[in-house]
């Protein structure tokens, strides 16, 4: 098997490159946004609104309070933007939100490449382990759901309004910049497991990848395997970083593929295996170049919609978010509960 650059810049990592970057940039603008928050000044740096990808719990209680009342939410808008964007890049492009775009997922990926050019291996965990452990993710997702779907209208308005939820953004950067011992012990788990295992995170533990991953089951667009052209080398079954035996099957119907491609990319039979979209006559086979212009098209389409429509910044006073900000270690500010 071909072995690849760590850092090789194909369409896919340019997309996760660009992406990582953005996102490391948005964390720093808004950690400043808070400092100068917290001071007395007049604001200089404005808040950058896609800090609330990293709110998907409450971008899905805005969708389903949205979808019962035709209200959107106003304090995290981007929220549900962001959240929207990844379930419909994962229906429309079998799960590429985590394959091409996800910073958590272009992360966890750096890190078992990493490790891999340390060690010199990955570690395959036995099925007998490996399955139950990747049903953690559905746990948690199904938890999630069960709170959230159980709500009602009034409790979901009010966890809205709340002062916890109108911080919560800045909640969530403290997590990093007043780190516990806790935390700090739950990183350094999830980093060495990331460097010893592929994708540790994204296969064990993230319930956002298990959603996308039921959403892009029913997607138009799948992998797809010609047998008839097929050497039986076993090349894309060995670069699949998600351990799908690609060489055995003949359309790959898997929540744990992301589209990425490497096993299309890896095949030395041109043609054998492609990322095809199939609607009803429609047939369309997908270059890594065509997925990832599709879904820098999306975001961008959408971000640019949303803000022309009032659908992308908060519309919380920022008079009442340092006011908030002064009381954020009271039990004022504690989570209100579900």
């Amino acid at each position: 098997m071909r072995k690849t650059s760590l850092f090789e810049l194909k369409p896919r990592h340019i997309v996760q490159l660009t992406v990582f970057i953005i996102t490391l940039a948005i964390g720093l603008q808004f950690y400043l946004y808070v400092v100068q928050a917290a001071g007395e000044g007049p604001y200089t740096i404005p808040r950058p609104a896609g800090v609330e990808g990293f709110l998907p719990i409450g971008a899905l209680m805005g969708w389903k309070q949205f979808l019962q009342t035709g209200q959107w939410d106003v304090i995290h808008p981007a929220a549900m933007v962001i959240f929207g964007f990844a379930l419909a890049i994962s229906l429309l492009l079998h799960k590429a939100f985590c394959g091409w775009f996800c910073p958590v997922g272009t992360l966890s990926e750096w890190m078992w490449k990493i490790g891999r050019r340390l060690f010199g291996k990955n570690i395959e965990l036995p099925a007998w382990l490996d399955y139950p452990l990747m049903g953690v993710k559905y746990l948690l997702l199904g938890f999630f759901l069960w709170i959230i779907l159980t709500m009602s209208t009034g409790s979901i308005s009010a966890f809205i309004n709340s002062p916890y939820y109108k911080i919560s953004d800045v909640k969530m950067l403290r997590f990093f910049t007043h780190m516990t011992l806790t935390t700090g012990i739950v990183l350094v788990i999830l980093a060495v497991g990331s460097l010893f295992i592929k994708n540790f995170w994204c296969r064990y533990l993230c319930p956002y990848g298990a959603l996308t991953g039921l959403f892009s089951l029913f997607s138009p667009t799948k992998i797809r395997r010609n047998s008839e052209t097929c050497t039986d080398c076993g090349q894309c079954s060995k670069v699949c970083p998600h351990r799908i035996d690609v060489q055995t099957k003949g359309t790959i119907i898997n929540p744990e593929c992301s589209g990425c491609m490497d096993c299309v990319d890896t095949c030395p039979a041109k043609g054998t295996l492609s990322f095809n979209f199939r609607l009803l006559k429609f047939r369309k086979t997908c270059s890594t170049k065509t997925v990832g212009g599709i879904i820098a098209i999306i975001c961008i389409g959408l971000i640019y919609t949303a803000t022309l429509t009032g659908h992308w910044q908060s519309q919380l006073p920022k008079s009442e978010f340092r006011n908030i900000l002064t009381q954020i270690d009271s039990p004022l500010i504690s989570h209100p509960g579900l």
